[in-house]
């Protein structure tokens, strides 16, 4: 069975996809901006170093060879336009830099060791339903994180199909964790919920069990593909 690893894995849709990935007998190597147990590599994405650690030590604990990378770490914290200017720029950077650029820079390390080795890898990014329809005004940084990660996702899906890398993305709408919960509680609940069609945010392993069909069923002509989980929220 392959060997995959995820990021953000401490809890919500990266700790459900962990647990669904094992139960199919996945080696699974598990990220966290703090560790919860001597499994789990320890990395804080804020720090532009972090990835590059990250990928070592997963790539050492997994004697050498990685078949995929499920990107879900990611921050939301609200940026609201009257910040002082230092403030608004130093929260945009930092959610930049973990929900994107930490990303792209596991993604990389990811394709070139695919391309080292000459076989084929699956990539899946944790994105967002803010990367198309936009955010609250608040969330400016967020939405253009994930859908920045959209546009990484659609690049590396066709440039790399003819080496069986593989790049499948997933955009939530509200999900059912402490993250959503915050903005939920932020924005009114239960009138914020009235936009979505089928009444409720979606639970985590609804999530996961997206997640773990791209990196281990999905059909390789499905690679490009964004998939949509946001209770008709938003219908493309």
């Amino acid at each position: 069975m392959p060997t995959i690893l995820v990021t953000g894995s401490s809890r919500g849709i990266g700790q459900a996809t962990c647990e669904a990935l094992r139960s199919r007998g996945v080696r699974v190597i598990t990220h966290a901006t703090t560790a919860r147990d001597a499994d789990t590599i320890a990395a804080d994405f804020a720090d532009p170093p972090a990835p590059q650690l990250v990928w070592q030590e997963a790539l050492d604990r997994a004697e050498g060879r990685i078949d995929g990378l499920i990107n879900n770490a990611g921050i939301f914290v609200a940026n609201p336009i009257d910040s002082s200017d230092i403030a608004w720029l130093d929260a945009w950077e930092d959610t930049l830099r973990v929900n994107l650029t930490a990303a792209a820079q596991l993604t990389r390390f990811a394709v070139r060791h695919w391309l080292e080795n000459g076989r084929g890898g699956r990539l899946v990014h944790i994105a967002s339903r803010a990367g198309h329809r936009g955010d609250s005004p608040a969330h400016w940084h967020y939405a253009a994180s994930k859908g920045g990660m959209l546009a990484m996702h659609k690049t590396i899906a066709r440039a790399y199909a003819g080496q069986d890398i593989l790049s499948f993305a997933i955009a939530p709408g509200f999900t059912d964790t402490s993250m959503a919960d915050d903005y939920l509680a932020s924005r009114g609940g239960a009138s914020l919920l009235a936009d979505i069609p089928l009444g409720r945010v979606a639970e985590p392993e609804e999530i996961a069990r997206i997640a773990v069909f791209c990196a281990l069923d999905a059909p390789a002509s499905m690679t490009g593909a964004v998939i949509d989980a946001n209770g008709a929220s938003y219908v493309r």
